[in-house]
C-alpha cells in the first residue's frame, strides 16, 4: 500500500533517536527498548565484492540479496535478461529469485502520473513473471479524499497508462472502473495474477505470472524500448544463490555497481554497529514505535502510524509512515513535530528502487 512519509531535517544522533522513544512513552505509547530485538532492514548497501557481506557475521540475517547495479545503461535488454535467465537456469532451486527491472515510457501526456514507470521480468523456482509499476506525481492513500475533485481524470489516467503497457507485453489482463476505482484483472483465471501498490484510485501495480520462463523476454524487451533513446538505470536482483551462483551472475556484462539488502535481527542498541558495518552507503531502519492516530487524536479519523529510526552516512534520523494523513496536510507536519520533538519535512520514498 502507498504511504504518506515525513522525516526529522537535520541529522541526529544515536541518543537523541533513542530519545524520541523516551519521549513518546509519555505521550502514552509503546516504544521498542534500547534492549529489546528488533528487525533492522538493510538497504543500498554498496560492497566491493559479493564477500562483503561478512561484515554482518555478528548478526542473524535474512532475506539476503545481492542487487547488480547498471547506470546510464545503453545495452540490448533482451540479451541481458537472458543472460541472466541462463545462469539462472543453472542454479535455480527452492528458494532462489532472479528479477531484472528496467525504466519504460507512456507514450500518452500525463497530469497525475509520471512519464515514466518501471518493470520487473523475474525468475523463480517454478515460474517466471512480469511486473509493471506506475508512479504517481503525489501520493494520495486509499482512505484520503484530496483527489475526488479529480477522480475521473486520475482513473482515466491509471487505465490508459496501464492498457499502453498491457498491449506492448499482450497479456490477458482487463482493465474497469469499479466502486470509483481501477481495477485489474486476468482474463485467465488459471494464471496467478497479483494487483499491489494501492492508492486512492486502484492499484499502481501488477504482476502476471506464467510457467513458461521464456514467455516474457521478448515482450520485456519491447517494453524496455519505449525508454529509448535516453540510458536507463538497470537492476538485477539476486536471492538465494551460491557464492559459485553469484560468481557467474557477475560474469554477465562485468562492470555493475553491487550492493546488498537484507534483514538484521539485532537488539536496537547494536543499530550504531550494524550502520558502521555498512559504512559509507547503507541504510538501516528500524522500527521504534506503532500505534493508531486516534490515541494521540481522538476527534480525527484514524490512521496506523509507523515511527522509525533511519541510519545513513553515519548519522541518524526519525521516520514517520503512516496509512492516510488523520489531519488536514497543513496541520501535518506542525502536529509531528509536537509528537517526536524535532522539525519534519515531508519525504515520499523514491518508487523504484
Amino acid at each position: 500500500m502507498r504511504e504518506r512519509r515525513w522525516e526529522t531535517t537535520g541529522p541526529l544522533t544515536f541518543g537523541q533517536a533513542l530519545a524520541v522513544g523516551d519521549r513518546l512513552a509519555t505521550l502514552g505509547l509503546k516504544s521498542v527498548s534500547p534492549a529489546s530485538d528488533v528487525i533492522c532492514y538493510v538497504e543500498e548497501w554498496a560492497v566491493e565484492s559479493a564477500d562483503d557481506f561478512d561484515q554482518l557475521d555478528p548478526w542473524a540475517t535474512e532475506d539476503v540479496t545481492l542487487v547488480h547495479m547498471r547506470e546510464q545503461w545503453r545495452g540490448d535488454f533482451f540479451l541481458l535478461s537472458g543472460a541472466y535467465h541462463t545462469v539462472y537456469e543453472r542454479f535455480q532451486d527452492i528458494g532462489t529469485y532472479c528479477s531484472i527491472s528496467h525504466p519504460w515510457r507512456i507514450r500518452d501526456v500525463l497530469r497525475f502520473h509520471e512519464q515514466r514507470g518501471m518493470f520487473w521480468i523475474g525468475f523463480r523456482h517454478a515460474h517466471s513473471f512480469i511486473r509493471i509499476r506506475l508512479q504517481t506525481q503525489e501520493v494520495i492513500t486509499p482512505g484520503e479524499t484530496r483527489g475526488d475533485i479529480e477522480r475521473a481524470r486520475w482513473l482515466d489516467e491509471r487505465r490508459a497508462a496501464f492498457l499502453e503497457a498491457i498491449a506492448i507485453v499482450n497479456v490477458p489482463v482487463e482493465t474497469s472502473v469499479e466502486k470509483n476505482a481501477v481495477v485489474l484483472k486476468s482474463a485467465d483465471t488459471s494464471v496467478p495474477f497479483f494487483c499491489s501498490w494501492p492508492d486512492a484510485f486502484g492499484p499502481c501495480q501488477f504482476e502476471y505470472n506464467t510457467s513458461d520462463a521464456f514467455e516474457f523476454l521478448v515482450p520485456a524487451s519491447k517494453l524496455a524500448e519505449t525508454f529509448g533513446p535516453e540510458p536507463a538505470g538497470v537492476r538485477a536482483y539476486l536471492t538465494g544463490f551460491s557464492e559459485a551462483a553469484l560468481t557467474e551472475f557477475q560474469q554477465i556484462e562485468p562492470g555493475a555497481r553491487l550492493a546488498y539488502r537484507c534483514s538484521v535481527h539485532c537488539p536496537l542498541d547494536d543499530l550504531p554497529e550494524v550502520l558502521q558495518a555498512i559504512q559509507p552507503h547503507g541504510l538501516l531502519y528500524a522500527t521504534l514505535c506503532e500505534f493508531q492516530t486516534q490515541e494521540l487524536l481522538p476527534e480525527s479519523d484514524d490512521a496506523s502510524a509507523i515511527i522509525g529510526i533511519v541510519g545513513v552516512n553515519g548519522q541518524f534520523k526519525i521516520e514517520v509512515r503512516l496509512n492516510q494523513a488523520p489531519l488536514p496536510e497543513e496541520a501535518m507536519a506542525p502536529w509531528l513535530e509536537r509528537v517526536i520533538g524535532h522539525p519534519v519535512a515531508y519525504a515520499p520514498l523514491p518508487a523504484f528502487v
